[in-house]
């Protein structure tokens, strides 16, 4: 569902500057705005409707339609505190379902969902019939609904998340352990007995055998050749 946008705008334009022609505001400015408004010419128009308020601040024509035109340039706080200025005098003006909608369309604007709830409620006590004020305040109710329960879908993902993670987490354990079960038993297998044969054990002891008597041999040689040293040294 989409944001409806400020229907009554243009439309009221026209409404209102009859109210103009009968109230002490120059109709001349806000005529002159009402041209500009439908040119989309808005700076000039909020120029002119201005003018008009310099003359009589009072004015429910200027005070809607600078809204309307403050709207239009994209400042809808500003164009919902102009409406605030005729709040008093609204309920009794036969505009009253326009102002109150574009009060619920610029309180949607501003993401003040309980403020846009309340206009577009007063605009079906008045309008029981006004499609675009109840889809308008649908809108509203399912986007309070989502703001006020978005911190437990928050807290979902992230319950979501760290199980994912420990999942993860589980499964490169697993595999951790099975690398080191595998090296394990790799490693078992390579520290297994060679076998030998008993010829070759044969020959492996005989050959540590001379090597121990060509040991002794050198031992006893050069025992002879210390003593023959020895003797020499006596005769001298």
């Amino acid at each position: 569902m989409k944001m409806k946008s400020l229907r009554y705008m243009l439309t009221a334009l026209g409404l209102l500057a009859c109210l103009a022609a009968s109230a002490q505001v120059d109709k001349r400015d806000v005529r002159r705005g009402n041209r500009q408004f439908r040119k989309e010419d808005y700076k000039e128009a909020d120029i002119s409707y201005r003018k008009a308020l310099v003359k009589d601040s009072t004015s429910f024509a200027a005070n809607y339609n600078l809204a309307s035109t403050l709207y239009r340039q994209g400042n809808a706080q500003e164009a919902a505190a102009q409406l605030q200025k005729i709040a008093q005098a609204a309920p009794l003006s036969p505009n009253a379902p326009d102002y109150y909608f574009n009060l619920g369309d610029c309180a949607l604007a501003q993401q003040d969902w309980n403020t846009a709830i309340q206009a577009f409620q007063q605009v079906l006590l008045r309008n029981p019939g006004d499609m675009e004020a109840k889809e308008n305040l649908a809108y509203a109710k399912l986007m309070q609904q989502d703001q006020e329960g978005g911190g437990g879908g928050q807290d979902q993902n992230q319950d979501q998340n760290q199980d994912q993670n420990q999942d993860q987490q589980n499964q490169d354990q697993n595999q951790d352990q099975n690398q080191d079960q595998d090296q394990d038993q790799n490693q078992g297998q390579g520290q297994q007995p060679v076998k030998i044969s008993p010829q070759q054990a044969q020959q492996m002891l005989q050959a540590i055998q001379a090597k121990e008597k060509e040991t002794q041999e050198k031992v006893k040689k050069a025992e002879a050749e210390a003593a023959k040293s020895r003797q020499k040294e006596k005769n001298w």
